[in-house]
């Protein structure tokens, strides 16, 4: 344990140079100017002397990796600068989106399970039956079907035609009901194809006929057996998806106008916003790959040939 807790610390540091250096990099490199952003040119009319002046202030004279050694030094102090436009601190632009987007991923997440499990697990018990049917054609559906068409289609019939549910903006729960079935409902193909896949695997194990042998009812088999080993692969492609799922967070905020980080960091692109952009690409960042770890250590638990293997080698 020791040595597996050693080695994702190591990958731990290594991850934060590479991501932060490559992400500092590209943001340089990227088109645009951030001083003329501040400076709103298009609305002022503003000097050369002014533009060089604001320059030299915000260090953007200084050499590429000056500029990314300090910020580097204010990031190890939890310190993510101000935004050029608000003149806020990132840290508290991010903090003050995230809880709308944890609603969003949450709600997605709740409709992805309870869509995706139902339709995967029945598939796989009544496989070639019109059940089966119902399962594949709805997850061929959800892979066809664009998320931001969808959303589109249902803010005009529940919020247009219907006046269910509100359109956009966030005023409660109410108003994350629509991005969340949204969003769940262009990520479910996916998992119902895989568990359905990953069901019908199990299933066709000895271990499951040893147990129907045994009398044990088919409802346990299915449950305490066939279920749980079906989990594994299912878990992974959950975490390399990850950031799929975070994109359409991004897209769907955007769409409902949801107050959320995904919205604000497009705002910020927009703008130029370099430290906002730097903030955000880090803590998705930091986001995916503790889900990563914890997919791998869940891994580990669900698998017991897993575990057997790795204390055999130790």
């Amino acid at each position: 344990m020791l040595q597996i807790l050693g080695r994702r610390l190591i990958e731990v540091l290594i991850f934060l140079l590479a991501i932060t250096f490559i992400s500092f990099l590209f943001l340089r490199l990227a088109p645009g100017d951030p001083v003329l952003s501040i400076l709103r040119v298009d609305d002022l009319s503003v000097t050369n002397e002014q533009v060089e002046a604001l320059r030299e202030e915000l260090g953007f004279n200084d050499p590429l990796l000056v500029q990314y050694g300090r910020w580097f030094a204010d990031f190890l102090k939890l310190d993510f600068g101000n935004s050029y436009i608000t003149n806020q601190p990132v840290m508290d632009m991010i903090l003050s989106g995230l809880p709308a987007t944890i609603e969003l991923t949450m709600g997605s997440l709740i409709v992805m399970l309870v869509v995706a499990i139902p339709l995967g697990s029945l598939g796989a018990l009544y496989r070639g039956s019109w059940i089966d049917q119902i399962s594949r054609g709805v997850s061929l559906l959800g892979a066809a079907i664009p998320s931001f068409w969808l959303a589109l289609i249902f803010i005009d019939l529940f919020a247009v035609r219907w006046g269910i549910l509100p359109p956009m903006g966030r005023d409660g729960l109410i108003s994350a009901v629509l991005p969340s079935i949204t969003l769940g409902l262009a990520i479910t193909s996916v998992y119902v194809r895989l568990l359905r896949s990953s069901l019908l695997d199990s299933l066709s194990n000895e271990f499951i006929r040893a147990a129907r042998s045994r009398g044990l009812s088919e409802m346990r088999i299915f449950f305490a057996h066939a279920f749980r080993y079906s989990l594994p692969p299912v878990i992974t492609v959950f975490g390399v998806s990850l950031g799929s799922l975070i994109g359409g967070v991004v897209v769907i905020e955007v769409i409902f106008a949801y107050p959320g980080i995904g919205k604000m960091v497009v705002d910020s692109i927009r703008s130029r916003d370099y430290p906002v952009i730097q903030g955000y690409i880090l803590i998705m960042a930091i986001t995916v790959f503790l889900v990563n770890s914890a997919v791998d250590l869940s891994y580990r638990y669900l698998n017991p040939e897993l575990r057997l293997r790795e204390r055999k080698n130790s």
